[in-house]
């Protein structure tokens, strides 16, 4: 850093927890700087000593490290915290290890959602793809128990109010099912708790099963299973980071050696994928 920078964003970009993680963190304490509590406001540069839950960082200037993104398939039952008390499977156990870096969850999925969650090592790309200035729509696919007419779609898509303000749907489309239960493909630009599961609730229906399938334009990969990760090559990370107004990142000089694992990679579970279909089939 040639010069010094908000503490919060040096911290996301380092991959120790996205900015309002790292703001609610230096808030409650948690932070030092030079041997002193920071406070929300404190700019640091790579001179100085940045201590977080006592463990001392390593302060790397902007785009010293690769960025890399997971697409991660999210089963129910997985939590998107770090560890619980409860002893609930988190999904960070399943996602590959970083040597001075932490995965960072774009948004999160409830304990009962599954779908596609994203992860990267870069706080800045991570904080613009969540941040509701950013404008990047989420898709789900929800299945509802209750009656569903065009008046009810046209509420939804208009706007209603919540507990935390007025949201809505910016596009419903018909899946599969008849009367009352029902698919629909639904889309929402901003990443509130809960927000799809409450809107259909204020109508009075309720939401049986939920999975995400898309992130701005990221899908899930029909190869991907459900608790599997894919990491995206370096024009899909490139494309990411346009969708979100982030520079993207310089081609390595690596690209191409990392391209073929990639796609080896990739290769491995389309073959399980179509292993799996064949024993099914079969049986």
């Amino acid at each position: 850093m040639s010069t010094d920078e908000k503490l919060q964003k040096v911290l996301a970009r380092v991959g120790v927890g996205s900015r309002r993680e790292m703001e609610r963190a230096i808030s409650s304490g948690r932070v030092e700087v030079n041997g002193a509590l920071a406070k929300l406001g404190d700019r640091v540069s790579l001179t100085d000593e940045v201590v977080v839950d006592g463990r001392r960082l390593k302060l790397s200037p902007p785009q010293s490290s690769k960025t890399r993104v997971l697409l991660y398939n999210k089963p129910e039952g997985e939590i998107c915290s770090r560890s619980d008390p409860k002893g609930r499977k988190t999904v960070y156990e399943h996602l590959p290890r970083l040597q001075g870096e932490r995965w960072i969850s774009v948004g999160r999925l409830d304990f009962n959602t599954s779908g596609l969650l994203l992860f990267t090592n870069n706080g800045d790309l991570a904080n613009k793809l969540m941040h509701p200035s950013s404008v990047i729509d989420r898709e789900y696919l929800v299945r509802v128990q209750g009656e569903v007419d065009d008046e009810m779609k046209q509420r939804l898509k208009k706007g209603v109010e919540l507990d935390d303000g007025v949201a809505k749907f910016t596009d419903i489309v018909d899946g599969a099912g008849e009367g009352r239960n029902s698919w629909f493909y639904c889309v929402v630009m901003e990443g509130r708790n809960r927000e799809v599961r409450r809107l259909w609730e204020s109508q009075g229906v309720k939401v049986s099963r939920l999975k995400r399938v898309r992130y701005g334009n990221i899908f899930i990969p029909s190869h991907v299973r459900v608790g599997q990760w894919i990491e995206l090559n370096d024009a899909e990370t490139a494309e990411l980071c346009e969708t979100a107004g982030v520079k993207p990142p310089p081609k390595s000089k690596t690209s191409r050696e990392e391209s073929e694992r990639l796609t080896r990679q990739r290769n491995r579970l389309k073959r399980g994928g179509s292993k799996q279909r064949s024993n099914r089939e079969k049986r």
